[in-house]
Order: C-alpha cells, then structure tokens, then sequence
C-alpha cells in the first residue's frame, strides 16, 4: 500500500521552540533539558544561559527555573 507523501511545514511556534532548544542546548543544557525549557513561554532564555555561565550545575538551573 503506497504511503501518502504530505508536505507538513512546522508552526511558527515550532520554529522558535526549535531554535530556543538549539541556543539552550549551545549554552551547556542537555537536549532534553534544553527541549523542556524551550516549550516554556516563561522561561527567558537569556536568564537560563547566564545561570550555567555564572556556574549553576544543569539540576540547579532546572530547579530555579522551572
């Protein structure tokens, strides 16, 4: 049975979730940390990088964050 090829363009949400994880993960989050916190709309992604700069363990960024 052939499959259906369908062309399914990522939201503008999508996009931007996508690059916040991106720009997380460069400052020290791992994948699944940085993809967590990139879905939050509360979550100013300057102030998560700068907690692992001034050097907050990933556990302890996680926890003042979330």
């Amino acid at each position: 049975m052939p499959t259906a090829e369908t062309n399914v363009r990522p939201t503008e949400q999508e996009l931007v979730e996508r690059w916040r994880a991106e720009e997380l993960e460069r400052a020290g989050y791992p994948p699944a940390a940085a993809a967590e916190l990139a879905a939050r709309t509360d979550v100013d992604l300057h102030r998560a990088a700068e907690l692992l700069q001034r050097g907050c363990t990933t556990e302890l960024a996680l926890q003042i964050l979330i």
